[in-house]
């Protein structure tokens, strides 16, 4: 999984560089692509089970851990995160989890690496992603959820991204959910339409 990561930064950095350079233009006609390459393949393995099965492959949930962690009182906590995958797995789906980079900060007060959030959230291998330091989660969450034909939890309305990423205005796509009666809730079955009313997100 890190080998993939780390073409993907390098390959970034360079279309950057040539960006910046126009006599280096040509060169990111070869960069451009082999980070995109890199970037898909660092996705794939993130959410691939040890011996995936066919339901799996069907059911894959992406979570948007750093919005789910304010869902109780807006306060950050990695209760509600646990609480959401339970509740993803007892309905028969496979969750994975991607966080901003300064979740860690916010819960520990350090940086918390995917390995770090693995063993808190009891997750198999490769099912947690960190953003890395200084970049947004945001199109981690949405390229993973396309890459694995995934839906996202998530309050978030992600409007920033919706040209490059039109299927988040499909019904459905992003599940909603929140805190009632002290208990995390999703709406799993229901649409997500603007006339909705805003989740409830206090214990």
């Amino acid at each position: 999984m890190k080998i993939p990561f780390v073409f993907f930064i390098i390959s970034l950095a360079v279309s950057l560089v040539a960006l910046a350079k126009p006599d280096l233009s040509n060169v990111i006609l070869l960069s451009g692509p082999c980070a995109l390459a890199s970037l898909v393949l660092w996705l794939r393995a993130w959410l691939r089970p040890s011996q995936p099965s066919s339901s799996d492959k069907q059911n894959c949930v992406v979570i948007d851990g750093s919005n789910v962690m304010h869902w109780r009182k807006g306060i950050p906590s990695i209760e509600p995160v646990v609480e959401t995958i339970r509740n993803l797995e007892v309905s028969g789906y496979t969750p994975g989890v991607v966080f901003d980079a300064n979740a860690g900060h916010l819960l520990a007060g350090r940086y918390l690496h995917d390995n770090d959030f693995e063993k808190i959230l009891k997750l198999p291998r490769h099912r947690v992603m960190v953003a890395h330091k200084g970049t947004s989660a945001d199109p981690l969450v949405l390229t993973a959820a396309r890459t694995l034909s995934a839906r996202i939890v998530s309050n978030d309305r992600f409007r920033d991204w919706i040209a490059a990423y039109p299927e988040i205005s499909d019904p459905g796509h992003i599940i909603r959910g929140g805190y009632r009666s002290g208990k995390v809730w999703l709406n799993l079955d229901a649409p997500d339409t603007a006339a909705q009313s805003q989740p409830q997100t206090t214990a």
